[in-house]
């Protein structure tokens, strides 16, 4: 029997503060961000294990795992671990599992711009965005294509107390009209290696807001993006734009930030509920390849 035939609870993070004692964890940068080890991620880990590697996440946000080969089912397997998959719409998923995307940037694509190179909390235009996302480096170019990632918890944490206060009041509308839109399939058919398919069903909208209270933390984070926000509830356009683009600038600004050089089996695995996250179109002429599994979140709450 695979390992995806299995059901699979998803389990309690470890206490806060907890001892890690079935992997090691160190952190990558100031910001967020921290390397596990001694855990291989194609078997079927104990739960003590899953609930720490929660932790680790609920800790530095973005977790980092080396030399790991993970098939398509194993890398699923893993995933379900920390929840149901999530829906991906738009871009289709690999012929043989429907949990699975495939990331690619193709050695012939010249565009200085990458799939996902906008700073962007994954789907945040869904009623229930992704709580998680876990990407997996099959194939990596000899340099570029890193990824980046910013604390949307310091960005909030970082606003004056007034702004927090008039923050903390506001929805905002996500969309993906700018993104998988039809007037977007042009900009689509530069990724020679991806399998995206537009549609009128991106220009519906989804209100959420602003500063969204973390589900498990319970901790207070920005929640806007510049690739899925696109206005805020019952302002006018002059008004939200003036806000917006600074809060954009704002919440991905260096000091925010960690960034990933990949190798060849790293897995990266990130939530989405307190960062944003971009990829870099650095690479061209050399192929990056991933696998990518989303992990079911909840409906985001102040």
């Amino acid at each position: 029997m695979s390992l995806t035939a299995t059901e699979l609870v998803p389990i309690p993070a470890a206490p806060e503060g907890h001892v890690f004692r079935t992997i090691d964890v160190v952190r990558h940068s100031g910001p967020c961000g921290a390397v596990i080890s001694g855990v291989n991620l194609a078997t079927e880990l104990p739960e003590e294990t899953i609930a720490e590697i929660r932790r680790a996440l609920l800790d530095h946000l973005v977790i980092f795992f080396r030399a790991q080969s993970l098939s398509a089912d194993e890398q699923v397997a893993f995933s379900r671990r920390f929840g149901p998959a999530s829906p991906v719409p738009f871009v289709n998923a690999i012929p043989t599992h429907p949990e699975v995307i495939a990331v690619v940037r193709e050695a012939s694509e010249t565009q200085r711009f990458a799939f996902g190179g906008i700073w962007h909390s994954d789907f945040s235009m869904l009623p229930q965005p992704p709580m998680g996302s876990i990407l997996h480096a099959l194939e990596v170019p000899p340099f570029g294509g890193d990824t980046l990632w910013a604390n949307q918890y310091l960005a909030f944490e970082n606003c004056s107390p007034g702004l927090q206060n008039a923050l903390r009041g506001l929805s905002a509308v996500h969309s993906a009209r700018d993104a998988y839109a039809p007037k977007m399939q042009d900009v689509h058919d530069m990724f020679k290696g991806m399998s995206v398919q537009t549609s009128e069903e991106a220009n519906r909208t989804q209100v959420h807001p602003v500063v969204r209270v973390h589900g498990e933390t319970r901790r207070e984070a920005l929640y806007v993006n510049s690739q899925y926000t696109i206005g805020l509830d019952q302002w006018w356009s002059p008004e939200e734009k003036l806000l917006l683009d600074y809060l954009y600038r704002h919440a991905t600004q260096e000091s925010f930030t960690c960034r990933w050089k990949w190798e060849v089996g790293d897995v990266a695995f990130w939530d989405n509920r307190c960062l944003q996250h971009m990829a870099l179109g650095d690479s061209s002429g050399h192929r990056r390849f991933m696998h990518r599994t989303t992990v079911a979140g909840e409906t985001p709450a102040r």
